[in-house]
């Protein structure tokens, strides 16, 4: 099973960029779906946006043309670049992946992204 790493949060202020990186610790090449999710205090965990083996990507409305998802096969890694960000952003954002004929998911330990009004 993968285990997966975030990084990249922080504090910024609203209306600015951040760029967050999951590493898995193998090829994520045949991985089904890799997504990130994120949840707010008090809230439930919400998808943010995924991405499928096949490049297909799915994005939830509250962050469609702002966030773009990539994912870098060579680097074992999947990218969820945030821009025009909002303080409604804020949150724990998760890496999550998705494998096998059963879609065993594994999660990461979660990055925490703050922005500042």
């Amino acid at each position: 099973q993968v285990q997966l790493v975030e990084s990249g949060g922080g504090l910024v202020q609203a209306g600015g960029s951040l760029r967050l990186s999951c590493a898995a610790s193998k090829s994520i090449f045949s991985i089904n779906v890799m997504g990130w999710y994120r949840q707010a205090p008090g809230k439930q965990r919400e998808l943010v946006a995924r991405i499928f083996s096949s490049g297909r990507t799915n994005y939830a409305d509250s962050v469609k043309g702002r966030f773009t998802i990539s994912r870098d096969n060579a680097k074992n890694t999947v990218y969820l670049q945030m821009n025009s960000l909002k303080p409604e952003d804020t949150a724990v954002y998760y890496c999550a992946a998705f494998e096998g004929p059963l879609l065993t998911t594994t999660w990461g330990q979660g990055t925490q992204v703050t922005v500042s009004s």
